[in-house]
């Protein structure tokens, strides 16, 4: 049995999980609020606390499991996989060109690999639906919203890393649109990712709840909690539209915590799509919800550590 570990990063948490194949055999969750860290704290007092959470986190689970032959870490943001160096991260604020391979594999002393979260996602999903052509897209909703491209059954993350930041499509305009850590105004994720929900109930209702107590209260009726689920869906849609203009790739699976609340976007999202889309893509492209709970970018960052 060769086994592979995989790290999975968010704003919030880190999950790491220990892979043989397809399957994870073991997984832990890390609390560790990386984008407060990051919001409240130049970079070079930020930058060493997350390389300090991620290798002690990573020796945890290595001490159970020894006999692991690589390391994959899925890391929100533009990312140079190659040389393993974050360019970017717009949601955790002040990090640029900090090398995230290097630093880890210091600590931990053995080598990482790094990609693109939501890449890394999209492989991962990739590899668990055998059958379903060599392209498809991944769109995850949580903290952010990531997004990441298999063509040809390889990630796609462009020239510089930056493919497929489907969280900076713009989908509103004007002097409203809400302003984005990118340093751009209107983005998805400003409407479409937790944040964005919670936003839009405490602009409706004047108070600030999170992404899971706005879902409860839509689930029993209240209207504002609804219409920021709405607009979550309608807003999805209008991104996903543009993205099949472009790709025209056939598979699209929706993944992150706030699948969680797809019934509550499903309907507003729909017919956003299909108004959005050009009448020749609008039964040639497949919708689904993630089942892969959150292993997919665990699984993913670990099978692409294991196959370089």
């Amino acid at each position: 049995m060769t086994l592979h570990a995989g790290l999975d990063m968010g704003g919030t948490n880190l999950r790491i999980g220990i892979v043989d194949g397809t399957r994870v055999i073991h997984q832990q969750r890390f609390h560790a609020d990386f984008a407060r860290l990051c919001r409240e704290n130049n970079p070079d007092v930020a930058w060493p606390i997350i390389v300090e959470a991620l290798a002690g986190s990573l020796q945890e689970v290595l001490q159970a499991h020894p006999e692991v032959v690589s390391i994959g870490i899925g890391f929100p943001g533009f990312v140079d996989s190659t040389n393993g160096i974050v360019l970017q991260s717009p949601n955790l604020p002040g990090l640029y060109q900090v090398n995230v391979a290097a630093d880890v594999s210091a600590k931990i002393g053995r080598p990482v690999v790094v990609e693109n979260d939501a890449a890394a996602a999209a492989y991962g999903e990739y590899r668990l639906s055998p059958g379903r052509g060599g392209s498809l897209v991944y769109i995850g909703l949580g903290t952010g919203v990531g997004g990441g491209l298999v063509l040809d059954g390889r990630p796609y993350t462009g020239e510089h890393g930056a493919a497929m930041e489907v969280g900076h499509l713009i989908v509103a305009y004007g002097d409203n649109a809400r302003p984005c850590g990118c340093g751009n105004r209107g983005c998805l994720e400003q409407y479409a990712a937790a944040g964005g929900v919670t936003l839009s109930y405490k602009l409706a209702a004047g108070v600030e709840l999170n992404s899971v107590e706005i879902a409860n209260l839509a689930r029993s009726g209240d209207e504002k909690a609804l219409a920021a689920y709405r607009l979550a869906g309608t807003c999805l849609a209008q991104a996903i539209a543009h993205l099949a203009k472009v790709l025209d790739v056939g598979h699209v699976v929706i993944g992150g915590g706030l699948s969680n609340a797809w019934v509550l976007m499903q309907e507003a999202f729909y017919d956003q799509l299909n108004n959005s889309l050009i009448p020749a893509l609008r039964k040639n492209i497949g919708i689904r919800i993630s089942t892969s709970g959150d292993e997919a970018g665990i699984i993913g960052s670990a099978l692409l550590a294991a196959e370089l």
